[in-house]
């Protein structure tokens, strides 16, 4: 039995390892069918379209040789000797051992002005990572056969009017540009003004081999209109066609500390805790939150009903890898069952879906307590014949730091 893998898409590039990390978001834990390294700067060289502001070399095009950073987030990039002038001409992308941030303190990312242009965000999921095996079934008496495949169905257009609360997560890696899926949920701490998203923990950190992916955002109802990969690139949609809600910048993240010490790029024991929260800023500013913005945010149920209780969870997400393009949002229901890894962990749920790399990170959402939608989990893992998709149940691991980053911007 080989190991899992998180699903992830990333466009094809070079990889180096190194053994921490700083701040990106990473894509979907599934078979490592999620994001793909970018081909614009494969070679790792500063280009017009890769500079750090996002538009040319020299600073005179795109964002103006802009960036925002504000004062504490410089402080954090001094003490690892970051020089923030450096970052914002490509700095960034120095992914040596000392650069690249691990702990779970070390969280930054600077807002750096139009650098998510329509074609890179387009171009965020050229390939699937490596596949993993169908079966991973554990046999610790808490794992249920493995389920039938349900096929995704593409979520109706236009997606701010049908799935408001749902995103597409980009970010960089050391392979390059990569995606995810996201979700709007509710901040207990700012009732109906919530800047605050839900992903998988090997969306935003590497896991035990790595550290914090850079450059992360948010762009919520991503490719309105669900237009093809082909359409996209033959029209050239401008940015707020792409991104009718803007786009948003994590200026905080946490993920779980057993991800941080486990989590690997065969998904291994850090899977049942493979979960992470952000607290999102628009790039171009504004008074009014992301829950007002886009008109909807889920609640999150933690310890949410044992499987057999559960009549049905709803999947969604942007998968990448084929026969998907990253560019449409999907879902699939399904009565869960449970897969378990390992005797001493969680055990995770698990639902019959074609759904690909890309698609991780995305809400799991059931009836919760209450009888309404509520999240209770993420796409973290599954197969690459895409039959099914598990992810972690919400316990008090999570809860800590969804409280957490509630907490540090209440009021």
């Amino acid at each position: 039995m080989r190991p899992i893998r998180p699903l992830f898409a990333a466009r094809r590039g070079s990889v180096r390892r190194t053994s921490s990390v700083l701040a990106f978001s990473a894509a979907l834990a599934l078979t490592a069918t999620a994001c793909g390294p970018g081909e614009d700067n494969a070679d790792g060289k500063p280009t017009a379209s890769a500079t750090a502001d996002g538009g040319s070399a020299d600073g005179s095009g795109g964002g103006g040789g802009k960036i925002e950073i504000p004062d504490d987030i410089k402080d954090r990039l001094k003490e690892h000797g970051i020089d923030v002038d450096k970052w914002r001409n490509g700095e960034w992308k120095n992914w040596d051992k000392d650069k690249w941030l691990r702990e779970a303190e070390d969280f930054v990312n600077p807002i750096i002005e139009d650098f998510w242009n329509p074609d890179r965000m387009r171009d965020a999921d050229k390939r699937p990572d490596k596949p993993v095996d169908n079966d991973i079934s554990g046999d610790q008496g808490k794992t249920d056969p493995t389920p039938a495949p349900v096929d995704a169905e593409e979520i109706a257009t236009p997606y701010r009017d049908n799935s408001p609360a749902t995103g597409k997560l980009v970010f960089e890696t050391p392979e390059g540009s990569a995606q995810c899926s996201a979700t709007v949920v509710k901040d207990p701490a700012n009732p109906g003004k919530s800047n605050m998203v839900w992903t998988a923990g090997h969306c935003v950190h590497a896991g035990k081999e790595g550290g914090w992916y850079r450059n992360i955002a948010f762009v919520p109802s991503y490719n309105n209109e669900g237009k093809s990969a082909e359409q996209l690139e033959q029209e050239k949609p401008t940015r707020e066609e792409i991104a009718p809600y803007g786009i948003w910048w994590s200026d905080w993240a946490k993920t779980s500390d057993e991800w941080i010490a486990q989590g690997a790029k065969t998904g291994g024991a850090g899977a049942p805790y493979d979960f992470a929260v952000m607290h999102m800023q628009p790039e171009k500013g504004g008074a009014k939150s992301l829950e007002e913005t886009v008109g909807a945010a889920l609640p999150v149920e933690f310890n949410a009903p044992a499987v057999p209780k559960i009549d049905a969870i709803k999947a969604t997400g942007y998968p990448a890898a084929p026969p998907f393009d990253g560019q449409r949002e999907f879902s699939c229901t399904d009565k869960p069952g449970r897969l378990s890894l390992t005797k001493t962990q969680p055990t995770m749920y698990r639902i019959g879906c074609t759904m690909t790399g890309g698609s991780s990170g995305g809400g799991w959402v059931a009836k919760g307590q209450d009888g309404k939608p509520a999240l209770v989990s993420n796409t973290s893992i599954g197969p690459v014949t895409a039959g099914w998709l598990a992810g972690p149940r919400l316990g008090k691991e999570a809860k800590a730091i969804y409280d957490q980053v509630s907490q540090k911007f209440a009021g």
